[in-house]
């Protein structure tokens, strides 16, 4: 009996420390929230005046007068065709982007506008709850950029102050101090320039997908932006079906192993749109980030000024188009790149952003610094594969169609968007992300309200018109749709297992996926932009259908690439009765 005893004492004491570690974990228990702005937070009303060849400008507080307006490390503006455009200095994601400035008469030589930059914050979610075993776990959720700390979730404990995260595999550790009136957690989270601290805020949404209610199918607002809207039930969905769809993405878990973190489900039939739901903070005048749907936008412009009579065309050679001082070298295989190459993946550059081993990679081209005009980087990488027979998922390429753009027609990427889609269809705020050399990229990351996305759509659906006016040739939407080159095992060079790392198995067109939705017991033909994170933009001839998402799963494709099935195939398609 004493030997138990004394056992069961021994037992109690090494217990101890880690009961009450444990208990004191109960203290945090719950969301603690922060944000952290990144860069200059210079916006408002600016008024800008001209005195023969100076330039006033006031934004806020500030005044300048130089030859341009130019405020430094806080921002510029420059003049475009049509508009002017507020360039904001690179903040967190490293890149500059370009604002649209309405600006309008006030006076003699006198104008006013809006500057409304992209918002860069970093906001941070810990969630501390009990797992089914009863240990204590954390999961760390950020909206921008999902930058979660590395896993998904946690193991958590608190000693000294502190509140340590450990991953599973025990290799990350996360140390959190804890500081007091009021009580907060602070914690050093590279990139970021400054330790962010998180509290129990509830003023900082986001975390939650909606706050916790049953949700009602509404039709969404008619506005000014050119959307007809009308009731989902008279375009033949089954409302009851969608309430179901749309409350199951509103009640999901943030803090779990594998979360949908959908930011917002769009859905437009035969031209009308018919659902409209945002989750996460995010609301219809937030522009989100396209990632690399933003891609297909290379199209888009090439069809736009094809219309306008551009000497551009899918079969025109790169080399007959930008200038001696761009063009590339006498290389007999370089020379025969096409545009069409270049939007089909298969340039044979030696650029394939699913290795990081490639000197033409986007994370190579972004990370150095020696080049700042990446149209001139890509036009220097050596050729691994004769064009046309290589399919290789390539950033840089795509950029690339943005110096034929320019060569054809004497304007910058972002003005042609402007020019010619965003003005004509009543685009709300965007944001274009530029090159270093203050060009406009073309790879992807420009920032569109969900509802201006979905408009690209519908264009597509009708030809190339929209409202009565053709924006784009009409053989262009046809062509650049259809299927150009497959995407397997063959034409990629990859091993089966590495292929279904990496790859999904379909075809490309000129910058539009085509990977089709599974709907019942068949595959159903559909064509898409889209981009890490889970941005979609999925067009379904056959019913009409245009579907627009957008997410926060950056770097888990696995998660986010289940959503045209998922979504689209088993939620909208299924909810479809006439």
């Amino acid at each position: 009996m004493k030997t138990h005893a004394f056992a069961f004492a021994c037992l109690f004491l090494l217990g101890a420390p880690f009961a009450r570690a444990q208990d004191a974990m109960s203290t945090f228990e719950g969301v603690w929230s922060g944000q952290q702005r990144i860069g200059s937070s210079l916006k408002g009303e600016i008024t800008v005046q001209r005195s023969g060849d100076k330039w006033t400008a006031k934004l806020g507080e500030l005044s300048v007068r130089s030859d341009s307006p130019d405020f430094e490390d806080q921002g510029r503006l420059i003049n475009g065709d049509g508009a002017a455009w507020w360039i904001q200095p690179p903040g967190l994601p490293g890149q500059a982007y370009a604002t649209p400035v309405r600006l309008r008469r006030t006076g003699r030589d006198e104008w006013r506008g809006l500057v409304e930059p992209l918002p860069q914050t970093f906001t941070m979610h810990v969630s501390f709850f009990t797992g089914a075993k009863g240990e204590w776990l954390a999961a760390v959720r950020n909206t921008e950029f999902n930058m979660n700390g590395g896993v998904s979730r946690f193991n958590a404990s608190s000693a000294d102050q502190r509140v340590l995260l450990v991953s599973p595999d025990g290799e990350t550790t996360r140390a959190f101090s804890v500081l007091n009136n009021p009580q907060r957690l602070s914690v050093e989270w590279p990139p970021l320039p400054n330790a962010i601290e998180v509290r129990r805020d509830t003023r900082i949404g986001g975390y939650l997908p909606r706050t916790p209610q049953a949700y009602v199918y509404t039709r969404p607002p008619r506005l000014s932006d050119g959307w007809r809207t009308q009731r989902a039930s008279q375009q033949g969905f089954d409302e009851v079906a969608l309430n179901k769809l749309v409350q199951r993405i509103a009640s999901g878990d943030p803090a779990a192993q594998r979360p949908n973190l959908i930011h917002s489900l769009l859905v437009v039939r035969r031209g009308k749109l018919v659902l409209e739901e945002y989750f996460h903070g995010f609301d219809r005048e937030t522009p989100h980030d396209l990632r690399s749907a933003g891609k297909t936008f290379a199209s888009v412009l090439v069809g736009a000024v094809m219309h306008d009579g551009a000497p551009i065309e899918a079969n025109t050679r790169i080399a007959d188009l930008v200038n001696k001082a761009e063009a590339p070298s006498n290389d007999a295989q370089k020379s025969q790149i096409t545009l069409a190459h270049l939007m089909t993946h298969t340039s044979g550059l030696a650029c394939d952003d699913y290795d990081d081993d490639s000197p033409g990679g986007e994370g190579a081209m972004q990370g150095q610094s020696d080049q700042r005009d990446w149209h001139r980087f890509t036009l220097d990488l050596p050729m691994k594969h004769k064009p046309g027979e290589h399919y290789a998922y390539c950033s840089a390429g795509m950029n690339l169609v943005g110096a034929a753009l320019t060569a054809a027609t004497g304007e910058s990427v972002f003005n042609l968007f402007d020019q010619q889609i965003a003005r004509p269809m009543k685009f709300g705020r965007y944001h274009w992300n530029l090159m270093p050399n203050g060009e406009g990229y073309l790879g992807g990351g420009a920032y569109l309200r969900p509802r201006d996305l979905a408009k690209i759509g519908q264009l597509y659906l009708n030809g190339g018109v929209w409202k009565g006016r053709r924006l784009l040739d009409e053989n262009w939407t046809r062509d650049s749709t259809a299927a150009q080159v497959e995407i397997n095992e063959v034409t990629t060079g990859m091993s089966a297992e590495r292929f279904a790392d990496v790859a999904i198995r379909g075809a490309d067109g000129y910058a539009w996926h085509r990977y089709g939705v599974q709907f019942g017991d068949r595959r159903v033909e559909s064509y898409e932009a889209s981009g890490n994170g889970g941005q979609l933009l999925t067009i379904v001839p056959e019913y009409e259908l245009v579907v627009v998402m957008t997410g926060g799963n950056y770097g888990q494709g696995g998660i986010w690439n289940r959503w045209r099935d998922e979504i689209v195939g088993a939620g909208i398609l299924n909810a479809l009765r006439k």
